[in-house]
């Protein structure tokens, strides 16, 4: 019964993560269509609309082309470990207001949250080695230097969180902001670099170098088809969501929003649908700033981290420790 119990669990957290990954993937190309005076997917279905459908279809039919160079066993595993990897943390997140996550509940969620994003680094690698090629080798190597560079400055900003929520739960940080008001206004330079680390740590544009068309054809990726090049997306764009999410609980406050009617009633509107809004207009953000930006070069792409980013989250982790345990001593001077 508990492994049945599970099961559905896990289909009601990924059967709506696949499809909105699907639909995420038109919203892009629409999006990139019209800030290019074009209309994007038009033709299938309505607007478009069955274009995803479409396009897995013809993914998941088309013949599987093995080169005859690859080491096979790791090749046909990494991209199922990336999806894994994309979908895992989504059993942590602690939707639609329950107590904590659906399928794990951990007090320390944040930390398990970090160690998870941190695995799905492997899959990247092992596709770039296994495939035996110096386009998609080079390509992994950029995306992992990439990956664990901005997770130093990720794993700081969480810091500072953690600092001033007191806490490693990502349902009480959320709650505690009902309390003290949303983090994003009083932390908003630690969520602006934080934002610009998850374009980086989800190799999105400006900071998609891993999948240079110009230099590496298309990265980690070039040998792949079918089904095994469409994994390596599902995973990407989960990772978009995910994070996405991850902002708004960090950043933007609790589930619940509750107005008052003309009867002086309160109408509280049910925390899914809160949640689903704030983390569309992250997501919308990702597509919004690959539209706006052209690609950066590698040596900047580090520069920014290692000479910006990373003092600049030290200094502010500083700051606000020294904050908190000033007003800690003035709290306890007080009451003495």
């Amino acid at each position: 019964m508990n492994i049945i119990i599970f099961i559905i669990n896990s289909l009601i957290v990924m059967v709506p993560i696949l499809i909105s990954v699907a639909y995420l993937t038109l919203l892009e190309r629409k999006i990139l269509g019209y800030s290019q005076l074009r209309k994007g997917p038009n033709v299938v279905g309505l607007y478009g609309i069955l274009q995803p459908l479409a396009d897995g279809v013809k993914l998941f039919s088309k013949e599987i082309v093995l080169p005859s160079h690859i080491n096979l066993m790791i090749y046909m595993v990494s991209p199922v470990l990336t999806l894994i990897m994309g979908l895992v943390p989504w059993f942590i997140f602690p939707w639609g207001g329950v107590k904590e996550g659906i399928l794990i509940a951990h007090p320390y969620s944040l930390l398990l949250m970090l160690a998870i994003l941190s695995v799905g680094i492997f899959g990247v690698l092992l596709s770039g080695w296994s495939s035996n090629s110096k386009y998609a080798f080079l390509g992994s190597i950029r995306a992992v230097a990439q990956m664990i560079s901005y997770e130093v400055s990720l794993s700081l900003i969480l810091m500072a969180i953690i600092v001033v929520t007191g806490s490693l739960n990502l349902t009480y940080i959320y709650q505690v902001q009902s309390v003290i008001n949303f983090l994003i206004i009083s932390l908003w330079p630690i969520a602006f670099i934080y934002l610009i680390s998850m374009l980086a740590e989800t190799n999105r544009a400006p900071f998609d170098l891993s999948e240079g068309e110009s230099e590496l054809v298309s990265g980690y990726n070039v040998e792949y088809s079918s089904m095994a090049f469409a994994l390596f997306f599902l995973a990407e764009y989960s990772h978009i969501i995910f994070s996405s999410f991850i902002f708004v609980i960090l950043f933007m406050g609790e589930y619940n929003f509750k107005i008052l009617s003309n009867q002086s009633n309160i109408i509280s509107i049910t925390s899914p649908i809160i949640i689903s809004i704030k983390g569309a207009i992250i997501s919308f953000i990702f597509l919004w700033v690959r539209t706006s930006f052209p690609r950066i070069r590698y040596d900047q792409l580090m520069s920014l981290l290692w000479k910006n980013y990373l003092p600049l989250s030290i200094s502010l982790l500083w700051l606000l420790n020294s904050i908190v345990i000033s007003f800690n001593i003035g709290i306890s001077t007080a009451i003495i």
